[in-house]
């Protein structure tokens, strides 16, 4: 009992002792100085695009006399999926998927969170220039729309068997999705 007496006094002794609050000083950090400002002033903005014949430092601008830069992909013909291929669901669709395109072998991954004309989606480890770009899917029908950044169709692909998806890029090339 003596023993048990004494670790209970050692352990309130300590915790007192320890313990800020009760020493009776102010131990709080003084308040920090005000951080002066500047005002915000408004005023015209330089235009986006360059006069003609005016001299850039943009690194990204084209250079004078370049061709433009390609427009946006050209969506898809809408062609209907063969009369077997079966009814599919966004959430079918979700998770993990092998994309395969000529000799390109790659991972796709598609989530439910909305982007540029359908849902989230990107690629691992594609060499190919076409799969690489895509950044969204969505569901046409019985088909999976694969699409770029800024919303042009990439690839259409059907329901073949199970979990096994094939269509064709919008090059023309066969392509394929797999669990």
């Amino acid at each position: 009992m003596k023993r048990l007496a004494t670790i209970a006094m050692v352990l309130c002794l300590t915790g007192v002792a320890g313990c800020q609050r009760f020493g009776g000083g102010n131990y709080s950090a003084p308040p920090l100085p005000a951080t002066p400002t500047t005002p915000v002033s408004g005023g015209q903005l330089q235009p986006l695009v360059p006069a003609p014949g005016a001299v850039t430092t943009d690194p990204m601008a084209p250079l004078p006399g370049a061709p433009a830069a390609p427009g946006p992909v050209a969506a898809l013909p809408a062609t209907p999926a063969p009369a077997d291929s079966r009814e599919i669901g966004r959430n079918d669709m979700l998770g993990g998927w092998k994309i395969a395109s000529g000799s390109s072998n790659c991972m796709l991954f598609m989530t439910l969170t909305t982007w540029s004309g359908g849902y989230r989606a990107n690629t691992r480890g594609c060499n190919d220039a076409t799969l690489a770009g895509v950044s969204a899917w969505d569901l046409s029908g019985k088909q999976v729309v694969l699409k770029d950044g800024s919303g042009g169709e990439i690839a259409r692909l059907y329901s073949t068997s199970g979990e096994r998806f094939s269509g064709q890029t919008s090059t023309g090339a066969a392509v394929s999705l797999s669990r």
